[in-house]
C-alpha cells in the first residue's frame, strides 16, 4: 500500500509536469500528496476533475468568455471532495513533518508534554507528538488555504490570513478527530490488546495504519467542508 501511494503520487506529478500544471498552483502540491494514503481513489479523483482545472484549460475559456470546465463539469459533492482534500494535504505533510521529527530528536515529544503533561509510556509519547501533529498540520493547511483564497478573492495579505484560518480550522479539527480516533482505535484496541504491539514511525506498518487514519480523516471532514463551502466560508474548487 505505501509503495501504490507513491507510485499513485508519482503519476500525477509526472502528468502535471507534462502540460497539466493547475490554475491554482497549490493543487499541484494537493493531489499527488493526497495520493500518497488514497492511491487509486486520489488518482481517478485526479483525472476525472483535476484535469478539468489546468492552467490551459481556464485560460482557453477565459479567452473565449466561457465558464470554466472546472465549474461547467465538477458536480457540488466533487467539488467538496476537492475541499476536504486540499485541507487532507496539509493533515499530511503535517502528521509527516511532526512524525519524523519526533522520531529523529525525541525531546521534541518532552517539550509538547511527554513525561510533564503526559505519563513517561509509548501512549505518553504519542499524545505529546499528536500535539505537535496538529501545530504542523495547522500552520501548513492555514498556509494553503491563504494561497488559495487570497488570489480567488483578490485579499490583503492580512485579510488573507483571516479569512485562511476560518476556513480550514473547522475542516481540519474535523479530519484531525477521524485521523486521531481511527490512529487510537489502532494502537489501543487492535495493536496492542489483540496483538501485543506498539505501532512506531519506524515501521512501515505504522504508516500503511496512516493511510488508513487519512481516510478516515477525509470521512469526518467531509460534511463539515460541506457546509464550510455552502455557507461561503470556504471556497468551491
Amino acid at each position: 500500500m505505501l509503495v501504490l501511494g507513491v507510485v499513485c503520487a508519482l503519476i500525477i506529478v509526472v502528468d502535471l509536469l507534462r502540460g497539466h500544471a493547475q490554475q491554482m498552483w497549490i493543487m499541484n502540491v494537493v493531489w499527488p500528496v493526497c495520493a500518497l494514503f488514497a492511491t487509486g481513489f486520489a488518482l481517478w479523483a485526479y483525472f476525472q476533475y483535476g484535469r478539468l482545472a489546468t492552467k490551459k484549460k481556464m485560460q482557453a475559456a477565459m479567452e473565449n468568455d466561457e465558464e470554466p470546465p472546472s465549474k461547467k463539469h465538477t458536480p457540488f459533492p466533487a467539488m467538496v471532495m476537492k475541499g476536504a482534500a486540499h485541507c487532507g494535504s496539509g493533515c499530511t505533510l503535517g502528521d509527516i513533518c511532526a512524525e519524523f521529527l519526533a522520531m529523529a530528536f525525541p525531546v521534541v515529544a518532552i517539550w509538547f508534554g511527554w513525561k510533564t503533561i503526559f505519563p513517561d509510556t509509548h501512549a505518553g509519547k504519542m499524545f505529546a507528538v499528536w500535539i505537535l501533529d496538529f501545530v504542523f498540520a495547522f500552520g501548513i493547511g492555514v498556509a494553503f488555504q491563504y494561497f488559495t483564497i487570497v488570489p480567488m478573492r483578490n485579499l490583503s495579505p492580512g485579510r488573507g490570513i483571516v479569512e485562511a484560518v476560518k476556513a480550514d480550522t473547522l475542516s481540519l479539527i474535523s479530519w484531525q478527530v477521524g485521523m486521531y480516533g481511527f490512529m487510537a482505535f489502532a494502537q489501543f484496541v487492535i495493536f496492542r490488546h489483540v496483538w501485543e504491539y506498539d505501532l512506531e514511525p519506524s515501521q512501515p506498518v505504522f504508516w500503511f495504519v496512516m493511510q488508513l487514519a487519512m481516510l478516515a480523516g477525509f470521512v469526518t471532514a467531509y460534511p463539515v467542508n460541506w457546509w464550510l463551502i455552502r455557507a461561503g466560508i470556504k471556497e468551491a474548487m
